[in-house]
């Protein structure tokens, strides 16, 4: 009798338990009939909530065998009709050719390589939660720039390093989340995601900017406060500047250890902390999938995408060696500068992955995801790679320093601005893809025309 009065209250729990991801005050009538509340609303719940956060809010079909796994990788992309171009420009490097073509040969080799990265790393990150997948995707599709970065550092090449960082962000912000707002609401009307998840994103980034912009102002002053004196002389002020970037360089080494340490508690809040944040939405996408039948069918078996990220990270190596040697040479010419290849092309070339997971999950309505994948890039450039490439630098007895150009800091600066009113509202559709892709191609423009600082026309000094 009892169970016949309170099965219709059974009923409404349950559905605005589906319908919110949220558990509704009430007494709890059987612990069979109805779901136990997910116990993570606290730190000492952490447990439950990472448990939760690291599996996959949808069903997973199959894994597929060697055989398909092969076929699908090959099928992948059409960009793989250009993996012809790795062992060409190989043979063209060896047999010490033009460096333009050597440099656009690689170009076109890393390409694809860096899209069955994204693959691979795609197919890992299928099965874990969505948060832990676009840190997977983040992380791994930033492996191709690493690689580059540490081969010019190793070469001394200093600014292909810094500018290449920069790059990495401004691409990230603003071409790859731009092409997934365009993408996306091609498709539908208006789009939503999480305003807090975003908001604190854009923090971390305007910390990370906030440190950037530090060493470049610090130099300005102090240089600019000499040659305002007229009683200093130029061999005084020479010794100023000298110790200006002698006090840079031990600021960067300091602020490289903060910031790793900021990307550390980033990582703690975000799968331990207040993992619980997440953990509900999650489980409610899940309980609604699951109920709805969706399944999603891997294109590889979990060993084939691992062996996959360890063979194309051996080719990646490999052919950004030889991209990385091209550079001087091609830029020799002053056709292109050293400053647009190093802060346009080279990012494009890295960015392939995070371009096409981006996109195509935005166009499944997975904007989370998307910009998961595009800004935790971002922070991750700046927060860990850019960092930890400062101390390998000192390792290594290189001078890098976080002392950008001005005219990049503040092209930086303004860029994180402009990400930050496009994602406080919640909502998006195309048009705010498009303003975010033509401001990429407004940067790209005027670096085209800015010149090297082996041109002698920046503040920036080497050591």
């Amino acid at each position: 009798m009892a169970s016949f009065i309170f099965r219709p209250f059974q009923k409404t729990y349950a559905r605005l338990k589906k319908r919110s991801g949220t558990l509704v005050s009430g007494p709890q009538l059987s612990t069979t009939s109805v779901p136990a509340p997910i116990q993570a609303q606290t730190v000492q719940d952490g447990k439950t909530a990472i448990s939760t956060f690291f599996s996959p809010a949808h069903k997973i079909g199959p894994s597929p065998g060697w055989k398909t796994s092969l076929k699908n990788t090959i099928r992948y992309s059409y960009l793989n009709v250009l993996l012809v171009f790795i062992p060409v420009s190989w043979a063209l490097a060896l047999s010490h050719q033009s460096a333009t073509v050597v440099f656009f040969t690689s170009f076109a080799a890393i390409v694809p390589l860096a899209t069955l990265l994204g693959l691979a790393t795609e197919e890992c990150a299928l099965r874990m939660g969505p948060a832990v997948g676009g840190l997977l995707n983040a992380t791994l599709g930033n492996s191709v720039e690493f690689i580059v970065a540490v081969l010019a550092l190793i070469k001394g090449e200093l600014r292909v390093v810094q500018a290449s960082m920069v790059g990495s962000i401004l691409s990230n912000a603003l071409l790859v989340l731009g092409m997934c707002f365009f993408a996306g609401g091609l498709r539908f009307y208006e789009q939503t995601y999480t305003v807090r998840v975003q908001q604190l994103n854009i923090s971390l980034l305007g910390l990370s900017v906030f440190s950037f912009l530090l060493p470049a102002v610090y130099f300005a002053a102090l240089t600019n406060r000499g040659l305002a004196d007229p009683v200093i002389d130029q061999q005084t002020a020479q010794n100023e500047e000298k110790e200006a970037n002698e006090d840079i360089l031990k600021i960067s080494r300091g602020l490289a250890f903060i910031l790793l340490f900021v990307y550390g508690a980033y990582l703690a809040f975000q799968f331990w902390t207040h993992a619980y944040k997440s953990d509900n939405d999650v489980e409610a996408n899940r309980e609604i999938e699951q109920d709805e039948g969706v399944v999603e069918n891997p294109r590889m078996n979990y060993k084939a995408a691992i062996a996959l990220i360890l063979f194309v990270t051996v080719l990646v190596g490999v052919t950004a060696e030889w991209l990385v040697e091209s550079i001087d040479g091609m830029t020799e010419s002053g056709t292109i500068s050293k400053e647009f290849t190093a802060l346009i092309l080279l990012p494009l070339v890295g960015n392939a992955a995070e371009h096409l997971t981006a996109v195509t999950v935005s166009v499944k309505n997975k904007l989370d995801l998307s910009l998961s994948v595009a800004i935790g890039s971002s922070i991750q450039i700046a927060l860990f790679v850019l960092p930890l490439l400062v101390l390998i630098a000192w390792a290594i007895g290189q001078p890098l320093t976080f002392h950008f150009d001005i005219y990049e800091t503040a092209v930086l600066l303004i860029s994180i601005l402009l990400v930050n009113f496009a994602i406080q509202d919640g909502r998006t559709n195309w048009l705010e893809g498009l303003c975010l892709m033509t401001a990429y191609g407004v940067i790209a423009l005027s670096f085209w025309f800015f010149p090297s600082p082996e041109e002698g026309q920046t503040s920036y000094e080497s050591f």
